[in-house]
């Protein structure tokens, strides 16, 4: 029996661990970074991950002046630029001379790298 739900290439389901949005195809959890696979295939190492874009930057408040706010927000936009998705990631505050780093990175993996190997599904 395969372990793989049936679904085309951006196929998505529900991780069982963090209830995140992710690919069928995952074997591991991008989110909460639990396995989702236990099979001959997770062994085996999987086909090279690209990162076509990361971004890092830093904030920092000034040691004068008010606590600040912030809010986090990711969006997307296909080819027509019509947004597709768009997520709060997180909200916090910032004290004087306090610092925070922000990192976005988008990974890419060839749908046709993952062809599921026949194994049990432990969850």
């Amino acid at each position: 029996m395969s372990s793989v739900r049936p679904g085309g290439p951006g196929a998505t389901r529900a991780c069982p661990h963090c209830r995140e949005t992710i690919l069928e195809s995952a074997a591991v959890c991008p989110v909460c970074r639990h396995y989702l696979r236990y099979d001959a295939g997770a062994e085996t190492p999987q086909a090279p991950t690209l990162t076509p874009l990361c971004i890092e930057g830093s904030i920092r408040h000034p040691a004068d002046g008010e606590p600040w706010e912030y809010t986090v927000v990711v969006s997307i936009r296909n080819d027509s630029g019509k947004e597709i998705a768009r997520k709060l990631i997180g909200v916090g505050a910032m004290n004087p001379n306090e610092q925070r780093t922000f990192t976005l990175s988008v990974e890419a993996v060839s749908a046709k790298a993952k062809v599921p190997a026949k194994g049990g599904t432990r969850h």
